[in-house]
């Protein structure tokens, strides 16, 4: 039997970026996955801004660029007003294209630098948690195997065993409208296909002679190409046939003529807009997080990202609670500070598939609405609040602090000088530590208790979001959990003892300190 701290189901984005977090915290763990190797294919295609910078918390986006195809901007349903993202105060106002196979690539680079163990062709078929931990049963090709963890995190997708067998609620609406997305390699015709990654809002609203979207997107090799379109013959009950070569020709020369011919599908599959969520997201010591969390049409291009995001909040946070040293309600959090933000997902990318789904074309109060909604895009208010939904810029978590705004708000990456020397605090994040950034004494010596969890870098005043802050103390995933403002009460010096405020926010996400 394997014994590790924590046994993550799924080795996709979300379980490689939750295994790489846990490694950065010092917490041992092993990825179970039932497939024998990674999959070729990729259902997403981009990372968003807030993705961007969380990757450059820990030193991953260097990397994401390399592999990038372009930088694009994002949309909202394909309406022909691309979102912008002036006033989110972010390095990375544009989305990064990059296939999901190249940024599970590089996460699992980060995995194996970090010691982490995946174990492919390990099928997880039931668990059993006590006061201790959780005990998995595996299916492996040499036969049946337990793995023990003091935790066990479920990322294996929309159809989840480990929700399953946790018994938890996955509630929504099912799929009632389909699409058809392809890998296909194109035969060189000197079809003019016109087709590059530009503005996301141009390409996915181009639509054939029937006013029927499709769009092709290049995926990095010579003649290859994402095809996707919606289907209104497709139903529930014949979503799982295949769908031929022939269908998907037809499709593709509907909208480029007919020197368009496919050489070779590489991949193909049909994907619904069901809508649905785990009802709880921790059942004692087993959590969920990605896809086997919540699923939504993939409007947008959020699914990853919500994922990684996930991971990146509850990795910390479950650390903390192996090690020990985390207050009580911490691992809780992780529930009530994300599943509000997909819920939120949810309910934008419902609102996309009225202006997505082609039988809606020909009803005339829906082209009323797509108007009035093109008009409202146009207004920069109404732009950014959609861009900051759908680019997870805008997630404010209810972090209770009575004295600041920042509170609960992301830290963008800003430059500092830190002890004397010019840096970004993304940089400063690399640690996986949280980090208190302040030019006080007083705060400095506060802290020092809790150095083995949280950085002190001294720094004067700092501009963060259009307000000025005198000093910041940041969770490990980059949110803020307490600032104070040149306006608030006078600053103590020397021997003089810190804020309240600041020990009680310590306490409260760090826990109690070292004796």
């Amino acid at each position: 039997m394997d014994n590790v701290d924590v046994v993550v189901v799924g080795s996709g984005a979300t379980g490689l970026m939750l295994a790489n977090e846990l490694a950065t915290a010092g917490v041992s763990s092993v990825v179970l996955d039932r497939e024998a190797g990674r999959l070729s294919y990729s259902k997403a295609l981009a990372l968003q801004p807030r993705t961007a910078e969380v990757f450059d918390l820990r030193g991953l986006i260097d990397g994401a660029q390399e592999r990038a195809l372009a930088s694009v901007n994002g949309h909202f349903a394909a309406l022909p007003v691309p979102l912008t993202y002036a006033g989110w105060f972010t390095r990375y106002p544009y989305m990064v294209a990059i296939t999901q196979s190249r940024v599970e690539a590089l996460l699992e680079e980060r995995a194996a630098a970090n010691g982490v163990v995946i174990r492919r062709e390990h099928e997880l078929t039931a668990m059993a948690q006590d006061e201790a931990g959780v005990t998995a049963t595996v299916r492996t090709p040499h036969g049946e195997r337990q793995v023990r963890g003091r935790y066990l995190v479920g990322c294996d997708g929309g159809r989840s065993v480990v929700r399953k067998l946790a018994g938890v609620k996955f509630s929504g609406t099912p799929a009632v409208r389909f699409m058809v997305v392809a890998d296909v390699v194109l035969e060189e015709t000197g079809a003019d296909l016109d087709n590059k990654w530009d503005e996301l809002a141009k390409v996915f609203g181009q639509r054939n002679a029937n006013g029927q979207s499709v769009s092709l997107l290049p995926l990095g090799e010579p003649n290859l190409y994402r095809l996707s379109y919606p289907d209104p013959s497709i139903s529930a009950e014949t979503r799982d046939t295949p769908v031929p070569k022939e269908r998907l020709e037809e499709l593709l020369q509907s909208r480029y003529g007919d020197k368009a011919r496919i050489a070779e599908v590489r991949w193909v599959s049909c994907f619904g807009d069901a809508s649905r969520q785990a009802e709880q997201y921790r059942v004692d010591r087993v959590l969920l997080a990605g896809d086997a969390a919540h699923i939504h049409l993939p409007a947008g291009g959020q699914g990853l990202n919500l994922g990684v995001q996930d991971a990146m909040n509850l990795g910390w946070k479950l650390a903390a609670q192996v090690k020990g040293w985390a207050p009580d309600g911490l691992l809780d959090t992780y529930h009530s500070e994300r599943h509000p933000v997909a819920a939120q997902v949810l309910e934008n990318t419902r609102a996309q598939s009225l202006f997505i789904d082609p039988t809606s074309a020909a009803d005339e109060r829906v082209d009323a609405m797509r108007e009035l909604f093109i008009t409202l895009m146009n207004f920069p208010d109404v732009n950014r609040h959609l861009a900051g939904i759908v680019s997870g810029l805008g997630i404010h978590y209810p972090i209770a602090d009575e004295h600041h705004h920042l509170a609960g708000a992301r830290l963008p990456d800003i430059d500092v000088t830190a002890n004397g020397t010019p840096q970004r605090t993304s940089v400063l994040l690399r640690t996986g530590k949280g980090l208190l950034l302040t030019d006080a004494d007083s705060d400095a010596t506060a802290a020092t208790p809790w150095a083995d969890r949280v950085d002190v870098v001294r720094t004067p005043q700092m501009s963060v979001s259009g307000s000025a802050a005198d000093a910041l103390l940041v969770r490990p995933d980059g949110y803020i959990c307490w600032a104070r403002t040149p306006q608030d009460a006078t600053l103590p010096t020397g021997d003089a003892p810190a804020p309240a405020e600041l020990v009680g926010t310590l306490i409260q996400w760090f826990g109690q300190p070292e004796r």
